[in-house]
């Protein structure tokens, strides 16, 4: 492709809406999208939540006779962010995406360990904060209901609530006491990222889904540094607005549910 070419493709991608396609009335993984554009302000159209498309823009990106275009594979789940002729899944690729053109991590050509740092920490916060929580509730088989697996759902929560929340934690503590944090304020840079937002939110959704759990971690004071930027990012003038707005989806029945027994 020619310079040229290339300059005008990226110059009509740039005038394109962003478009993200997750379930309607769930926060789940979109959730991480939806944070990016809200604590940046950026305008995008939230399509099952705000369009008549509804829950028919999820299905049929995940069809099975969707077999996407020349430059596009069909996603397998969503979210999926579409940019212009651009359509892209995983929640962390569509954040390293759009973390240099939403100032929210640094571009490759400027800061190359910046920019793969902040992805490592996202994956990171995923992996602990995110993923093993979901397999609390589903830790046999995601197609079978949480009754068909209860009990190995609370030997499971039991492990999760004691060795590996706190292991995490204990990871971001000292990630935000070293010297790639640049103060102790945000994770990288001393600079708010997408790393930061995703961690604010999976934070939230572990409090939910744990909420004696998490405030008696957080009475510990070993995790105060992870708490506090919990607290920071939640004070960010936009994304209060954001947590106050209809636009907020709230918890249900999506990645973090609240099950008294698994927090005792």
């Amino acid at each position: 492709m020619s310079t040229r070419a290339s300059k005008r493709q990226k110059t009509d991608s740039e005038s394109e809406p962003y478009r993200l396609i997750y379930w309607p009335g769930l926060p789940g993984r979109g959730e991480h999208i939806r944070l990016a554009f809200e604590a940046t302000g950026t305008p995008y159209v939230d399509v099952s939540n705000a369009t008549s498309e509804g829950v028919k823009a999820v299905l049929g990106q995940i069809d099975t006779q969707n077999q996407g275009d020349e430059r596009n594979p069909p996603p397998l789940a969503p979210p999926v962010l579409e940019h212009g002729d651009l359509r892209i899944s995983q929640t962390p690729n569509i954040l390293l995406y759009l973390g240099g053109r939403l100032g929210l991590a640094p571009s490759p050509d400027q800061d190359l360990h910046g920019y793969h740092h902040v992805n490592a920490l996202t994956l990171t916060v995923l992996d602990g904060l995110s993923n093993e929580p979901h397999d609390v509730h589903h830790p046999v088989a995601t197609g079978l209901y949480y009754e068909d697996q209860k009990d190995e759902a609370l030997r499971k929560a039991k492990d999760y609530r004691e060795t590996r929340l706190p292991k995490f934690l204990d990871y971001f503590n000292r990630v935000l006491s070293g010297p790639a944090s640049g103060g102790g304020e945000y994770l990288y840079g001393n600079k708010l990222t997408y790393a930061d937002l995703v961690l604010f939110q999976a934070l939230d959704g572990v409090s939910h889904a744990f909420p004696k759990r998490v405030a008696n971690l957080r009475e510990t004071g070993d995790y105060d540094k992870v708490f506090a930027l919990y607290d920071r990012v939640k004070a960010l003038e936009k994304v209060k607005a954001y947590l106050e707005s209809d636009r907020r989806q709230k918890y249900g029945m999506g990645i973090y549910r609240h099950y008294p027994e698994l927090d005792e």
